[in-house]
């Protein structure tokens, strides 16, 4: 079964699932929604188009933990000052009344996401698309840009998810006096209920914004003995 490799590296990223208005969360590794609302941007799938958007609900998703990345928070406000005018909703005025905004995110991580299918033809048109994205592609939010290629070369495996994540080499940047480490987590969805819960299956457009549960199995696996990026 043909496995979709992504690499997805930056110094900011955030995966929230439970983001409501002011406060905005971030999982610890890359979500489902937000792996399919990537690829969705790169091969021009609109917000309310669910047709071309379903077939892509039905890969299961795997994260390899390259570099688990740090918690931050970013705290915002808006129109906190005296003078400030906001703009509601409803395009009416107001002064006063400004916004505390909440932002956590993690920083300095890399993810290697697999996507598993059986549709050859689906995974190789989404594999193009990273190429030459339709969109501009964003690590959760769009200010959050990732600081290397998304589409990876040779980013199409022949072998199963869990098989594609094991074997690729390791595609984090180690620091200076940095050892690799001796194992790496993958989480990987299953299917036999076991594992953890998470609200992050789309069930309909994003315009639409409807999500179900999926369980998520995570396991060490030793390090595959390879690493792309050193420095010089």
């Amino acid at each position: 079964m043909p496995t979709l490799l992504l690499r997805l590296v930056g110094p900011m990223q955030s995966w929230g699932t439970t983001s409501r208005f002011d406060q905005r969360d971030t999982g610890k590794e890359p979500s489902k929604s937000g792996v399919i609302g990537l690829l969705a941007a790169a091969m021009g799938i609109d917000r309310d188009n669910w047709v071309d958007l379903e077939p892509l609900t039905h890969l299961a998703l795997g994260v390899r933990h390259d570099r688990p990345g740090i918690p931050k928070r970013d705290y915002q406000t808006a129109g906190c000052a005296a003078s400030d005018t906001i703009i509601k909703a409803d395009g009416s005025q107001a002064k006063g009344g400004g916004v505390v905004s909440q932002r956590h995110y993690i920083a300095d991580a890399a993810f290697l996401v697999g996507l598993e299918g059986t549709d050859t033809s689906l995974l190789e048109k989404a594999y193009a698309a990273l190429r030459d994205p339709v969109w501009t592609l964003a690590l959760g939010r769009k200010s959050y840009v990732p600081s290397e290629s998304i589409w990876m070369e040779n980013g199409m495996e022949d072998g199963s998810l869990t098989e594609a994540l094991g074997r690729h080499s390791w595609i984090a940047t180690p620091r200076k006096g940095e050892s690799p480490p001796e194992k790496l987590v993958i989480s990987v969805e299953s299917n036999d209920g076991s594992g953890v819960l998470k609200m992050d299956q789309p069930l309909s457009s994003f315009a639409e914004r409807r999500f179900g549960a999926r369980f998520v199995r995570s396991e060490w696996i030793p390090f595959p003995g390879e690493v792309a990026n050193v420095p010089e």
